[in-house]
């Protein structure tokens, strides 16, 4: 019995996974559609001789170690808010499908069956409330841009 349910539990985490994958794919930056360019270019700075004795060990900016690169603030809110909105597109999916089985699972019983609507149901309304606030992401982050930078 307990190997029957270990089944079903690494059945369900490898095809959340495998869903999960093209997600972190995809989750590409909005372009901006209307780029200014910087009046002040930043100076050049001439490199500096290496300190005899010193480390090899250097400090660089946070963005590139966490993988933001050069991107502005609002386009890193914006890809984090997509990532998230995903994985609960992907959790609402899985979650359509566990209904399902449940449903196909229930051999009659009016309970199981009872149960897997409202899996269904509560899914579907999830998987709604997801896409619109996508929706919401996308046409906040459209309108805004270059709204702050009226300098």
């Amino acid at each position: 019995m307990a190997y029957k349910k270990f089944g079903k539990v690494a059945l369900v985490m490898i095809s959340i996974v495998a869903m999960a994958m093209p997600l972190m794919v995809a989750a590409q930056p909005i372009p901006d559609p209307d780029p200014i360019p910087d009046p002040d270019p930043p100076p050049v700075v001439a490199p500096v001789a290496p300190v005899t004795g010193a480390t090899s060990y250097t400090v660089e900016p946070i963005g590139s170690q966490l993988g933001t690169g050069e991107a502005d603030l609002k386009t890193t809110i914006v890809n984090i808010l997509q990532w998230f909105l995903g994985i609960l597109a992907l959790i609402a999916v899985v979650l359509v499908i566990y209904g399902g089985f449940v449903w196909l699972t229930a051999a009659g019983n009016e309970e199981n069956v009872d149960k897997a609507k409202k899996i269904i149901s509560a899914a579907v309304i999830g998987l709604i409330v997801v896409l619109l606030a996508w929706a919401i992401v996308i046409f906040v982050a459209r309108t805004t841009v270059n709204q702050t930078n009226t300098a």
